[in-house]
């Protein structure tokens, strides 16, 4: 077998494959389907510091190749996580990492300093760029000043592993690493779902309850691809990629573009067992052709 670690700043992982935000619940929800100790890392689904209730229904809908959500991070609340989900979850010997939201950079920075307390979870994911809160990631995360003003918020407070999450939805996507990067960054991931409508016709309405929402699955990819080359280029900090992974093959791409780690959102809705399914993938690849360590293939790609 070849060695399938990874390092994303300080946070080593056995293999670079990870669970996307939204896509995987807690991971208890899995365990039934896929031992969650082999996988490289599980990012829970966004927290917030108080409890939302998210979007009304209906907020997914089926697109070609893709789907649409809008769910608008509904969750308990970080405290809930703390007490209830945190002691369930703290033995299990994979990296635990949360994926945080907010409406405020205060908010944002209380909800991570309360994680900084858990001793089993080592980095937190920020959300500044959910297109589906109407009130919050969005506005930070399309401008550089709004997304530092987040990041330098969080770093005040938060003492472990910092990986940022980007959106898609920007002119310029290296412009803003750049500028999480400069704000205390330890990582960047990207990219989050891209803006979409879908319209019943019968109804001769949109079909989302807010009208618009995220679109991922392997309709996204291309873009995915292009964007995490580009910020690979950009800055000195780990990427992480994602967007659109279902196969091995998809997750080497994303690799050889310069990613040191990939996160599997949609497939998860699909085949509940495909993160060790394209961990494995990779792994025969590597020895198929020659190549001990994934690092060799990592930002190949002129």
């Amino acid at each position: 077998m070849a060695k399938l670690n990874v390092n994303i700043g300080c946070l080593e992982l056995k293999n670079p494959v990870m669970t996307a935000s939204g896509t995987f619940g807690y991971g208890l929800e899995f365990q039934d389907f896929v031992p969650l100790e082999e996988i490289g890392g599980i990012i829970v689904k966004g927290t917030t510091l108080h409890p939302r209730e998210g979007n009304d229904y209906p907020r997914m809908a089926e697109t070609n190749m893709g789907m649409l959500n809008c769910v608008g991070l509904q969750n308990k609340g970080v405290d809930y996580f703390c007490e209830h989900i945190y002691p369930q979850l703290k033995d299990i010997d994979t990296r635990w990492i949360v994926n945080v939201s907010g409406s405020s950079p205060e908010d944002y920075a209380e909800c991570a300093a309360r994680i900084d307390a858990l001793d089993h979870i080592p980095a937190i994911e920020l959300n500044i760029s959910c297109p589906n809160v109407k009130d919050g990631g969005m506005a930070f995360g399309v401008t550089c000043a709004g997304a530092e003003s987040v990041v330098r918020a969080v770093r005040e407070r938060y003492h472990k592993t910092l990986i940022v999450k980007l959106s898609p939805n920007v002119t310029d996507i290296a412009e803003i690493a750049r500028s999480v990067e400069a704000a205390g960054a330890d990582a960047v991931s990207l990219i989050n779902t891209l803006m979409g409508m879908a319209v019943d016709i019968e109804r001769r309405r949109k079909t989302l309850s807010i009208g618009t929402g995220g679109l991922s699955g392997p309709c996204v990819k291309p873009v995915a691809l292009r964007m995490v080359y580009q910020v690979a280029k950009a800055v000195k900090i780990p990427v992480v990629g994602l967007g659109g992974i279902m196969t091995a093959k998809d997750a080497i791409e994303f690799l050889m573009c310069g990613a040191t780690a990939i996160e599997i959102g949609t497939a998860n809705f699909i085949d509940p067992a495909v993160t060790i399914k394209v961990r494995d993938g990779i792994n025969d690849w590597l020895d198929q052709h020659g190549c001990h360590l994934v690092t060799e293939i990592i930002g190949v790609m002129d």
